[in-house]
């Protein structure tokens, strides 16, 4: 007889549950690129959903420019995003920035290492070793009323650019090749062996 699964309930400080980082690229005053090191969002056909925090860079300069890239790192490159976790773009430090250890850094690229490439359509620069960058524009900003220190920003995918080894055909990327970075419960991890796939799949 199979054993029951014991459950119980518990209270987790956050909810991170497995999510892709993404490094969003936005567009600072002076027309340089900031990047902010994020782990919320999610994906309804060609429109992406951020969620950001409301007393971030990311989300004025989104304010002011609305465009932003999405760029997508593999687990190699998990170091460099923490690496960038320590730093903000807003040269006034929120205090519950300051309060975690937060410095003020305006070129992201130079402390971090990782190299520009500029975009197609919109002004904020890609990001070349990641392996997914989705250009894209703002449709929507919302601060939900139960929630004011986040903010709820939808996006829509103008252009998609991938490194050749994660494409399969014309314009489908291979799942064998590509392995999103995953934060999970603040660790940082990769994708195993493929289980199964969707009847939907193409791939």
């Amino acid at each position: 007889m199979k054993k029951a699964v014991q459950i119980q309930e518990i209270k987790p400080k956050i909810l991170y549950y497995g999510m892709p980082v993404l490094l969003l690229a936005t567009l600072n005053e002076d027309d340089s690129t900031n990047i902010s090191p994020m782990s919320s969002s999610w994906a309804l056909g060609h429109y992406i959903v951020l969620g950001i925090g409301a007393g971030g860079k990311a989300l004025e300069n989104l304010k002011r420019h609305p465009e932003c890239v999405i760029n997508l790192p593999d687990p190699t490159l998990w170091e460099t995003v923490e690496k960038l976790a320590h730093y903000t773009g807003k040269r006034e430090i929120p205090d519950y920035k300051r309060d975690l250890g937060f410095t003020f850094e305006k070129d992201k690229f130079k402390v971090s290492g990782l190299t520009p490439l500029r975009s197609k359509t919109v002004q904020p620069d890609r990001i070349e070793s990641c392996p997914l960058q989705i250009e894209a524009k703002v449709k929507n900003i919302r601060i939900p009323g139960y929630c004011e220190g986040l903010a709820i920003v939808e996006t829509e995918a103008i252009h998609v650019h991938a490194h050749e080894q994660i494409i399969v055909g014309e314009r489908h990327i291979n799942p064998e090749k590509w392995s999103p970075l995953i934060y999970n419960f603040r660790h940082y991890f990769g994708l195993g062996k493929e289980v199964g796939k969707t009847f939907r799949a193409k791939t």
